[in-house]
């Protein structure tokens, strides 16, 4: 928080002529953050811009850091000369002020101004939030408007109202009961995050892709077991007007005063955890090399970063990163909280499994993967030079990130590795499985391939669920897994590299707007709740706005 607040910030037109806007063109929200209109899209220039992903091992309470080597590594690209943009996503509030806090990077890799993007930014949520809860409204006006009614049965909708705030509370709720002439149902609220609206604002190629797939959105069935969509209750363009601005990307910047574009957040445990398309391909056409990031684990983030987001805005990553820390990799051994800080190579040799995994992982698409070891001052160097070893014997580069306290000079032998891995790149990249295999195929392949299980089996819910959307037609959608972020498998207890297990596919629910499949692996939330000790708490403000606590 002090380095964001002492930083040296530029107004916004000048970050945006570095990378070639015109400071007319920008839409600004005040001096320091911008959007940017559509039409700078070139997909000519993109066919040329490189695209870096960054990934990471499982996450643990030990912390890995792959917002914050994102960053660096963006500013490290910078540093030796090359014209390089961050891409990532938003901040939702309800982690920032739950569990999580602030998620603009940390130390010298930062996008700032941090408090702004932590917290209302641009208003891109707000939007979301309000699309998707239009909708509910059109739905419950239909239900009591008998002249115009679609005939709809209340107990199939499966549209939930959203905001962006963990609150438990809200899960489950009755609606109706303080209207006369309205209809009493159940319904619930998701954190906004979860809302198809975001993962559609996200997976749109344009304005009239998004249209197009907000009326796409499945609400229900007629009494008469007719499907019910949202262009049945003509709410696409409604919807839209709302979304009109939260679908131009927003320019802000690195402490280090490179460009950063940040649009759209998805959670990657329950959709697919990635930026907008269109902010990736804006990145791509004012850049030459694009870093990104994708939600959580390479087991969920970067599998539906390449199968679902690269299948549809026809990218490919040109280079490939595995964020790992000493930390974390104590922690998959077997060390307890206590033990994270405490140099101990017994444990990193227990939990290098998981990060062996994630490299594995890298080769289903035919990638060569790079790992960033990013540097704790608890590190010692006996296990900083294991994890090296090991990478090198498994034919992979292992290099120290040192972002947090130099910024981009700490990750100048990263960014050189990874402009190398640019230009070697074998050109043979392959998604994980092809669209035409059936639901229960992709399944086991993901299962299989990517977290290492030997089978899947479904519970009766799961298979009735199949049914409908077979019955609907969507066998040919991708898969969007949802399972928990802490293990390779559905058990969040299995830590490291998890060995003879079977996953269980609980029920499923589908997105026909954003265009997946989600089969649920386990209990997945919706809306989080708070913890016991929420970070809102650790905040404070003074008469003069200046914030504390919020990182």
């Amino acid at each position: 928080m002090e380095i964001a607040q002492s930083a040296d910030i530029q107004p916004i037109k000048n970050i945006a002529e570095k990378i070639g806007i015109n400071s007319d063109d920008l839409e600004q929200y005040g001096k320091y953050k911008a959007k940017i209109p559509l039409n700078y899209i070139d997909e000519e220039k993109i066919k040329k811009s490189k695209l870096i992903l960054v990934t990471a091992i499982n996450p643990t309470p030990a912390g890995e850091g792959k917002t914050t080597v994102s960053v660096g590594l963006c500013d490290g690209l910078n540093k030796i000369g090359k014209k390089a943009i961050a891409v990532l996503r938003e901040p939702s509030l309800g982690p920032v002020f739950g569990i999580k806090g602030g998620a603009a990077g940390g130390g010298y890799a930062q996008v700032i101004p941090m408090v702004d993007i932590n917290l209302h930014f641009t208003g891109d949520f707000a939007a979301v939030e309000k699309a998707n809860n239009l909708l509910s409204a059109l739905i419950d006006n239909n239900l009591q408007n008998k002249k115009h009614s679609l005939n709809i049965d209340p107990k199939t909708i499966v549209w939930k109202r959203v905001m962006d705030m963990n609150d438990r509370a809200l899960r489950n709720i009755i609606i109706g009961i303080g209207d006369k002439n309205g209809t009493t149902r159940e319904d619930g609220f998701n954190i906004t995050p979860a809302s198809e609206v975001m993962a559609i604002l996200c997976l749109s190629k344009d304005f009239n892709d998004l249209k197009e797939r907000l009326g796409n959105i499945f609400v229900g069935y007629t009494y008469d077991k007719k499907p019910v969509y949202t262009r049945d209750l003509k709410a696409e363009n409604a919807m839209a007007i709302l979304l009109r601005d939260a679908i131009k990307p927003n320019l802000v910047q690195t402490l280090e005063g490179n460009a950063a574009i940040l649009h759209g957040g998805p959670f990657a445990n329950i959709a697919q955890g990635t930026n907008t398309i269109i902010a990736t391909k804006m990145g791509l056409s004012l850049g030459d090399y694009v870093v990104t990031e994708a939600g959580f684990g390479g087991d969920l983030g970067a599998e539906k970063f390449i199968d679902i987001k690269c299948r549809y805005g026809n990218l490919q990553p040109d280079a490939y990163v595995i964020v790992a820390t000493v930390r974390a990799l104590r922690y998959h051994g077997g060390a307890k909280k206590d033990e994270y800080g405490s140099p101990n190579l017994e444990y990193l040799k227990k939990g290098f499994g998981n990060l062996q995994k994630h490299i594995e992982n890298a080769g289903n698409y035919n990638l060569q993967p790079i790992v960033a070891i990013n540097h704790f001052a608890t590190d010692s160097e006996e296990e900083i030079q294991y994890i090296k070893d090991e990478c090198a014997k498994l034919g992979v580069k292992a290099i120290l990130a040192d972002e947090f306290t130099m910024g981009g000079e700490g990750m100048k032998e990263l960014a050189a590795e990874v402009v190398a891995s640019t230009e070697s790149q074998r050109d043979d990249f392959q998604f994980l499985y092809p669209l035409e295999m059936s639901i229960e195929e992709k399944i086991e392949t993901i299962a299989k391939k990517v977290y290492g299980a030997t089978s899947v089996n479904y519970a009766q819910k799961a298979k009735s669920d199949l049914k409908i959307i077979k019955e609907l037609g969507f066998d040919s959608l991708p898969i969007c897994m949802a399972k928990t972020q802490k293990s390779l498998s559905d058990d969040e207890k299995k830590i490291g590299r998890p060995t003879d297990f079977e996953v269980t596919v609980r029920e499923f629910e589908f997105a026909s707007g954003a265009g997946f499949i989600i089969p649920i692996l386990g209990d997945m939330m919706r809306m989080p709740g708070l913890p016991a000790v929420p970070a809102a708490e650790g905040m404070h403000i003074d008469e003069n706005g200046n914030i504390t606590g919020l990182s």
